[in-house]
């Protein structure tokens, strides 16, 4: 058998004493304190952040093998948005006058309208 599947036979046999060996039992420990960094971070974190989060952790870790584990798993990072292009900020066009000043007890009804604002987008979810 070991010459059809082209293995050696110790191989096969040390195999089959131990089937994980052991950088397969260093990445699951080290899956689990990434998934729960993961978690920590809300989905947002990538491979770069949480591998200085591992060396805070006093872990030996490269960037290379946490992009793995995180890609064997399917835990990706959350990306980010493209601004328009010509938004850069800066004074809005128009600026329509405040007459209200604050003072919002009015005497009569339909005499003043007020709006807020709910549909800004963030990195963390909409403005609420």
């Amino acid at each position: 058998m070991c010459l059809l599947m082209t293995v050696h036979p110790s191989g096969y046999y040390a195999w089959k004493c131990d089937p994980v060996s052991s950088r397969g039992k260093d990445d699951q420990r080290l899956l689990g304190l990434l998934k729960h960094a993961w978690l920590e971070s809300g989905g947002v974190y990538g491979y770069r952040k949480l591998t200085m989060d591992m060396r805070d952790l006093g872990e030996r870790c490269g960037k290379h093998r946490v992009a793995r584990l995180l890609k064997l798993e399917g835990l990706r990072s959350q990306t980010g948005y493209r601004r328009r292009p010509g938004s850069r900020g800066g004074k809005p066009a128009v600026v329509a006058p405040n007459h209200l000043q604050r003072q919002f007890n009015v005497s009569k009804p339909n005499q003043s309208s007020v709006t807020d604002i709910t549909y800004i987008r963030t990195h963390y979810g909409g403005c609420a």
